[in-house]
């Protein structure tokens, strides 16, 4: 009984310190990132939109609906909704106007959870180039949209008569009071760590006692065939599991294995293989009711098709490039 209640004494006493930390950085982190949306900082960013609009051969006003992606995904999304079903672009243009979406799209996530959830949990080296390999993933579907645009879109694809059918004014005005602005953002973040940090909490404890207790790359040693071929450790296998189910608990799971099975550059890899896997999971839970829900079955059908078979082929050459060495 004394063994079991010192070795639990001595559990506690790695877990606590480190998600003392990582959850202090976490509470910054976030409430830093809601005061930066509630203030427009992601409009700044957005405002790049037109000059990607003008070389796909789209209308400026298509970049409304960039801008407000980056601010929300629902109402980018559903704006570009309004401009096909007014007539101002056909389903090709639209299409085109959805994979240009894709970098303002992930810029969202850059400040709500990337920043700061992901590279607190993974440290700064491996959390700030897994970021950058994602934040390069979303640019270059983007700049893939952009090239598609200038060879498929012409004016034949977009009617601007339908403009004026169209509210093209963007966002409305916030009026909120700087105080108003803050404490929205204290409520957002707190609802974050509500929901974040019990999970963390659990995942974390349960990583640290299952290292603590077993010798890792043995139990997952029947994998190393195919991890092996891959540059990987086999201890990739569960944390890919792991990750296709929850992108947190994937990163929860990685972190105290870096350093020892995993270096910067494999753990970024191991994470966007689980990428690859969840998107499965990712599809039916979220993409389908979401897409489904804008566009309707038909065309809903296309922008799941397009957007994952661009995500699969610049993730695939990401990996690649990142296994190259070990190759």
């Amino acid at each position: 009984m004394q063994s079991v209640v010192a070795e639990l004494a001595g559990l506690l006493a790695e877990v606590l310190p480190r998600l003392a930390r990582i959850s202090a950085f976490i509470a910054a982190g976030v409430f830093a990132a809601n005061v930066a949306v509630a203030f427009g900082l992601i409009r700044y960013v957005a405002g790049l939109s037109g000059y990607l609009t003008r070389p796909a051969n789209l209308p400026d006003e298509v970049g409304t609906a960039i801008l407000t992606t980056a601010a929300s995904t629902t109402a980018g999304y559903a704006t570009l909704a309004e401009y096909r079903e007014s007539g101002l672009l056909d389903d090709r243009a639209t299409l085109v106007a959805v994979v240009i979406n894709t970098f303002f799209g992930f810029v969202q996530h850059v400040f709500t959870y990337y920043v700061p959830v992901l590279i607190p949990i993974l440290g700064a080296t491996t959390g700030v180039l897994y970021v950058s390999a994602r934040a390069g993933i979303a640019l270059a579907i983007t700049v893939t949209g952009v090239l598609l645009g200038g060879i498929l879109v012409s004016e034949r694809n977009v009617d601007r008569s339908a403009l004026a059918e169209v509210d093209a004014a963007g966002p409305d005005a916030d009026d909120r009071t700087r105080e108003e602005r803050v404490r929205e953002a204290a409520e957002k973040s707190w609802s974050t760590l509500r929901r974040i940090v019990p999970r963390l909490a659990v995942v974390y404890t349960l990583v640290i006692a299952f290292v603590a207790n077993y010798d890792v790359e043995s139990l997952t040693a029947v994998a190393e065939p195919l991890t092996g071929a891959l540059g990987l450790p086999s201890a990739a296998v569960p944390v890919i599991a792991v990750y296709t189910l929850d992108t947190t608990a994937g990163a929860v799971a990685i972190q105290p294995l870096l350093g020892t099975a995993f270096i910067p550059r494999t753990a970024v890899a191991t994470l966007l293989i689980g990428g690859i896997l969840s998107f499965a999971v990712s599809t039916f839970r979220r993409s389908i009711p979401f897409q489904y829900g804008i566009w309707g079955a038909s065309f809903g059908t296309k922008v799941i098709v397009v957007n994952t078979a661009l995500k699969l082929v610049f993730i695939s050459l990401t990996v690649a490039l990142l296994l190259v060495p070990a190759w």
